[in-house]
């Protein structure tokens, strides 16, 4: 139900986000996008995948948001002799105490890069994966609950991809977002060269947003609206995915996967919390055919006969939300 004083609420609390844009700016030309798609997943409470070749600022702008919200923030570089202790931690033996003692990993911190996620082998994705799905860490005989905010921000490479290994459809499919980015405009390009061809860049940034408001925004973002035709145009467009002839569609031998129940969530919560961050009390069909392609690029799978004849998982979803009718 939408009230005046959610209405006053949500446009002061979303009123913030241009401010953290504003912080990001002295350090990130551009990547509105990115930036964005980040928010999304922290205000939801949920992971992201980006994927775009190395050099677009993806580590520089999640550290960047990390110190203006004044939150721990760890870098992961995923190799193929990555151990599971390397990320979560292990048990050291001490002598003087005839015991073990726990060293925390670098899981054990708020915003995590994990920077080319798909070069770790399966017993370092299985150690991430209890991280990120149950906001915990079991190291020996001991669980540790996460602080929060925690937020996995994993990187992919689109180019190189000789001794990587294909993620896991389970691991691939906790990730709220998956982004695409590619490269900076040619005014951006000019303007990244005067403000970072330096041999020294240092540039302070304010803290604008503490963790209890964080959580705040995410009991807002509950509230925000969503009325039930648009909650059934989201069912209709996840059953699309899986029985594309049921919505009139002849492309069912080009969908190996369709998108799951998980991802109706995300969805949902994706459209309320771009209303949110548009200063809105209720989510509308736009909101969802925006977020869509971020929320299920990594989830509609394009069988082998759909590769062959150069069709993406972008148009699968492209030509779904054309045929879907609007609530």
């Amino acid at each position: 139900m939408i009230t005046d004083e959610l209405e006053k609420e949500i446009t002061t609390a979303s009123s913030k986000i241009n401010k953290i844009k504003s912080e990001i700016s002295k350090r990130i030309v551009g990547q509105d996008y990115l930036i964005r798609g980040l928010l999304t997943g922290l205000f939801c409470n949920q992971h992201v995948l980006v994927e775009g070749v190395p050099g677009l600022a993806k580590t520089l702008t999640i550290k960047t948001l990390s110190d203006i919200l004044s939150v721990d923030f760890q870098r992961i570089q995923f190799t193929p002799d990555l151990l599971p202790g390397d990320l979560i931690g292990t048990q050291i033996f001490n002598p003087s105490e005839g015991g073990f003692s726990i060293k925390k990993g670098p899981l054990f911190s708020n915003f995590i890069l994990a920077d080319e996620i798909n070069r770790a082998p399966a017993k370092v994705q299985s150690a991430l994966l209890e991280a990120m799905q149950e906001r915990q860490i079991t190291i020996g005989d001991e669980t540790f609950t996460l602080a929060e905010p925690f937020i996995v921000m994993a990187t992919q490479n689109p180019i190189e991809q000789e001794g990587t290994y294909p993620l896991p459809e389970a691991q691939v499919d906790r990730f709220m977002l998956k982004l695409k980015i590619d490269y900076p405009t040619r005014d951006e390009e000019v303007l990244i060269l005067r403000k970072m061809a330096v041999t020294s860049v240092d540039i302070p940034v304010e803290v604008t947003l503490k963790r209890e408001e964080i959580i705040e925004i995410r009991k807002l973002i509950d509230k925000v609206y969503i009325d039930p035709r648009v909650e059934e145009y989201i069912v209709d467009i996840m059953r699309a995915t899986r029985t594309p002839s049921e919505y009139g569609l002849d492309m069912d031998a080009y969908i190996l996967y369709g998108a799951s129940p998980r991802a109706l969530i995300f969805m949902t919560l994706a459209a309320k919390c771009r209303a949110f961050m548009e200063g809105r009390a209720w989510a509308s069909p736009e909101d969802v055919q925006i977020m869509a392609p971020d929320v299920l690029r990594h989830r509609v799978v394009p069988s082998y006969e759909a590769e062959a004849d150069g069709v993406t998982s972008e148009e699968l979803v492209s030509r779904i939300f054309a045929k879907v009718k609007l609530p």
